[in-house]
């Protein structure tokens, strides 16, 4: 399984580093709960507002600089606030999302949260003119804490309102599957990371038939 790790990047020092392997940010966001299907328990790889900042900086969502703002701008409060909106917002991304890969529909609860979140995000957007046409962005504001909570739930809605959920696949090891679009020549792709969760596998099975 790839997990992240710490280098001197992003918001703030040993900013952690996340393996984007989904395709998309709805996705990448389901994967920061690390293991959710191990028998010991999961790992949250969002275990901070400033790990938060990092995520949407490292998926492109926003820039450097308006992340060492917001990190600098944030009360307390907000920040926690906005944090747990965040994973309420990936659990129901992620419940909806694996009912999706295995053709089950998903509760209406979750559909709710997300719409919920939808809302919230789009009565932010504003009109720029950008060129030669309007463009709707949300304001990059370091006053706007909830900015990454905005910004995921559109992405995330846009994900699942796309044709990119039919190429919606799973990683192949049983605790792991962390999702990703399957972009591969005959849409064969089985694992998360080929070097990782590939190889783990495969090593698991030789010793098995090998019984060593």
């Amino acid at each position: 399984m790839a997990n992240s790790s710490n280098k001197n990047i992003g918001p703030g020092r040993n900013a952690r580093v996340f393996e984007l392997i989904g395709g998309h940010a709805a996705l990448d966001l389901v994967n920061t709960l690390d293991w959710r299907f191990r028998e010991t328990g999961s790992e949250e790889l969002l275990g901070s507002y400033s790990d938060l900042l990092g995520f949407v900086e490292q998926a492109g969502l926003i820039s450097e600089s308006v992340a060492r703002r917001l990190l600098r701008g944030v009360p307390e409060g907000k920040a926690d606030r906005t944090l747990a909106a965040v994973r309420e917002l990936r659990e129901a991304a992620a419940h909806i999302l694996y009912a999706a890969v295995n053709s089950e529909n998903p509760q209406g609860a979750s559909i709710r949260q997300l719409e919920d979140c939808f809302k919230e995000a789009t009565g932010r957007l504003q009109l720029r003119w950008a060129g030669s046409k309007l463009v709707q962005e949300l304001p990059q504001s370091p006053a706007l804490p909830e900015l990454p909570l905005w910004l995921l739930s559109l992405r995330t809605a846009e994900f699942m309102t796309s044709d990119l959920i039919h190429q919606l696949r799973e990683c192949g090891n049983a605790e792991c599957r962390w999702l990703f679009v399957d972009t591969s020549k005959n849409h064969t792709r089985r694992w998360c990371d080929m070097k990782i969760c590939g190889n783990r596998m495969k090593a698991r099975r030789f010793k098995a038939q090998h019984g060593r």
